[in-house]
């Protein structure tokens, strides 16, 4: 036995009084299979030769050959057979001699694992018959010529998820004979969209282009009232990814049998996505310092992100939501799940469920961050997978939420979901997974109270409209934004809304009610600000409007709070403070200018450029509170991509990107990334300096490999300046 093998067999956990066999938990492992196997004693005149042989097994496996066209996987940059499930494939066998049906046996065998087992889907032995059922495994002879036979072979469409081995082998009275082990016959079998029979079965045939083929997709970022998108490369298809997403199940511990269930896949692999309790693939970093890492918004894909984990085995530096996401996806996709990537924005991360954020005021009216543990992420990205859910009653189907970022602990470890978007809408959030938290997630309401001096609690304002405001997700078949909000939530205030909201409490979805706190607010007074939108690096203006709607003239002393956040809405520093004395006219309207210079905010900037201001007013008269909070965002500059020469598939082009520094300020230090699926692998360069007004040029060289639209897709990085990037469509002719 050689060195490698007896230390694997060591590290293997003892065998204990419960199994029989150490766990099936390994793809890549494999057990010994004998070439001859004999029944008793062969006599001693037995020549294996005599009998039928096998010379050679022909898989079809070229992307332009009959089974990765039917099966829709000739995108896969991977040398070996690919196949969805349900669906049959074709193979070729040729033997010595020309086979005879009456005399000669054989038979195929498909093993997975190290420890396979017919009864657990890890061992399939296959008879030839004269009929395949549809969704069952079989085999039957389509095609017979000379020495050579042709099968057409159906998987079940329930089978095992993963790499495959297949031997052919041969009765003889004293034996089986075996062909033996040849990588080059292994085989994938993946989910199957396209397959009635499949647990992943998606009807539009737009969709399962969109959500399963699509190797690029849009995440949707800033907030509810400054949306903005970028370019992600999910690069399924890409050069052992597929292996490294095989790697993921192995590394989550999923026993094979269970591998053909998306539901536990799903589960395992929200937990695996990150490293908080399994050293998982990415490690999250909320805190703006991004030492020994990739800052998260410099990454462009998931690609590099997977590749790096499969080699390394070790969590890669760092993500944030959409990261997490981003690489998630790529996961579904590459296995065949149906999937894609959510903003929730306004997303409220509610620590104990109770359905209300509350934020603690002191006697200023500022927000008291000692108290205020909850918080608004400016927008959340999560992921849907596409599946039945035969564990929950009929209608719960269809969309699944799943989240790989780590917030909150699920039966012990960080992961969410799949939780059915339909029992979100309808409060039933009784059924597994992880339904109250994506609940709370989409439908808290905004409570900010004070503390009185002899200990009572008075709620200053009540925002029910808030969390939740906008659910998005890519467009099908283009790069626009569709909203999805209505999946999620009924229409705020219908019946139905609140039906919902009775059926999340009655199922333990704890809702605090205002009755055990006293709540009176002003309603003569309406206030409310806006922010101009801003183009990073300049100044800007915050305007106040109060309508005094009675008859009584009032004071407010106004108080604004500008401070710096983390996209997770937790505030990083205060920049502004601005008080002011408002004298409100009765039956009028005023409005108040505060301005916002640059030299303000830009030292203590963070990478999404986001600001949270809060408007505190007290009405002198009557000591009561009106308060409001909005986020903003800055525009950032963005990456010019530019191409030259012929965009042929097989020739070289150039790609061109450009940026100008628009900041008072040079930038040091500066990454930019490149990469476009299909047209050219991630490159990185650096630049030592960018002075300010000057602009850059980056000439790269490439040969696209596949035609048809891609996208290339650049970043920008430095630690003045974070989410920059630029994309651009390309049309890459045949050639």
């Amino acid at each position: 036995m050689s060195e490698t093998t007896s230390t694997r067999e060591e590290t293997k956990p003892p065998l204990n009084g419960r199994r029989a066999l150490p766990p099936n938990i390994s793809n890549d492992e494999e057990n010994e299979v004998p070439e001859l196997d004999p029944f008793g004693l062969i006599p001693r005149g037995f020549n294996p030769k005599d009998y039928l042989r096998i010379v050679d097994i022909y898989m079809f496996k070229e992307p332009h050959e009959i089974n990765k066209q039917q099966h829709h996987t000739d995108k896969y940059y991977n040398p070996k057979l690919i196949v969805r499930r349900g669906q049959p494939f074709q193979i070729q066998i040729d033997f010595n001699r020309p086979y005879r049906p009456e005399t000669d046996q054989f038979w195929l065998e498909f093993l997975i694992g190290r420890y396979p087992q017919q009864n657990k889907g890890t061992y399939i032995p296959i008879i030839v018959g004269n009929v395949l059922k549809p969704g069952e495994w079989g085999a039957k002879i389509i095609h017979r010529e000379n020495n050579s036979i042709r099968l057409s072979i159906m998987s079940s469409a329930t089978c095992i998820i993963g790499k495959f081995r297949l031997y052919v082998a041969i009765w003889t009275p004293f034996a089986i004979l075996r062909t033996r082990r040849n990588p080059a016959t292994d085989m994938y079998i993946l989910f199957n969209p396209w397959c009635q029979k499949d647990a992943v079965y998606l009807d539009d045939e737009r969709e399962r282009e969109e959500y399963v083929l699509n190797d690029v997709g849009i995440v949707f970022h800033g907030n509810v009232e400054d949306v903005k998108s970028r370019s992600w490369s999910y690069g399924q298809f890409e050069e052992n990814i597929l292996d490294a997403c095989l790697f993921l199940m192995d590394k989550a511990e999923l026993e094979l049998s269970g591998r053909g269930n998306p539901i536990k896949i799903c589960r395992v692999a929200s937990a695996v996505i990150n490293s908080r309790d399994n050293n998982g693939v990415i490690a999250g970093s909320w805190n703006n310092s991004y030492d020994y890492g990739v800052a998260p918004s410099a990454w462009t894909g998931s690609v590099d992100i997977l590749l790096e984990y499969y080699s390394s085995k070790q969590p890669v530096r760092y993500g944030q939501c959409w990261v997490f996401a981003g690489v998630f996806n790529t996961f579904l996709r590459c296995l065949g799940i149906p999937a894609r990537l959510i903003t929730n924005y306004s997303s409220a991360h509610d620590n104990n469920a109770n359905l209300r954020l509350d934020f603690f005021l002191d006697d200023e009216g500022k927000v008291d961050t000692r108290l205020t543990k909850d918080s608004v992420w400016n927008y959340h990205c999560w992921n849907e997978a596409w599946m039945t859910r035969p564990d929950l009653p009929v209608g719960f189907g269809g969309w699944q939420v799943v989240d790989g970022t780590p917030q909150e602990t699920s039966d012990g470890m960080y992961r969410c979901g799949p939780a059915s978007v339909q029992a979100i809408k309808h409060g039933h959030v009784c059924f597994q997974f992880d339904a109250p938290f994506v609940y709370a997630e989409v439908n808290s309401d905004i409570f900010f109270s004070r503390m009185e001096k002899n200990g009572t609690q008075v709620i200053e304002k009540i925002d029910t409209t808030h969390i939740g405001q906008l659910i998005v997700t890519k467009e099908v078949g283009g790069d626009g934004m569709m909203e999805i909000t209505e999946e999620y939530k009924f229409r705020e205030g219908s019946d139905e809304e609140r039906l919902a909201l009775e059926t999340a409490v009655m199922y333990g979805v704890k809702k605090q009610t205002t009755r055990d706190t006293t709540y009176q607010p002003q309603t003569d007074i309406d206030m409310d600000f806006q922010v101009q939108k801003a183009v990073l690096g300049n100044d800007f203006k915050v305007t106040i409007t109060f309508r005094n709607r009675s008859r009584n003239s009032y004071t407010a002393t106004t108080y604004l709070s500008g401070n710096i956040v983390f996209y997770t809405g937790v505030p990083k520093s205060e920049f502004k403070k601005h008080s002011f004395t408002a004298k409100l006219e009765p039956s009028s309207s005023s409005s108040f200018d505060v301005v916002i210079k640059s030299s303000e905010y830009m030292t203590d900037l963070l990478e999404q450029a986001s600001f949270h201001f809060f408007v505190t007013a007290r009405i002198n008269e009557t000591g009561k509170i009106l308060a409001m909070q909005k986020a903003t965002i800055l525009e950032i500059p963005t990456l010019r991509i530019k191409t030259k020469g012929e965009l042929v598939a097989g020739k070289e082009m150039s790609v061109i990107v450009e940026f100008t520094n628009p900041l008072k300020q040079t930038l040091e230090n500066v990454t930019l990334r490149l990469e476009g699926p299909g047209v050219l692998r991630t490159i990185k360069k650096e630049f030592r300096s960018i002075p300010m007004n000057s602009t850059l040029t980056w000439e790269v060289k490439c040969i696209p490999m596949r035609p048809g639209l891609r996208k290339l897709i650049a970043s920008l990085n430095c630690d003045a300046l974070r989410h920059v990037y630029g994309e651009l469509n390309v049309q890459i002719q045949k050639p």
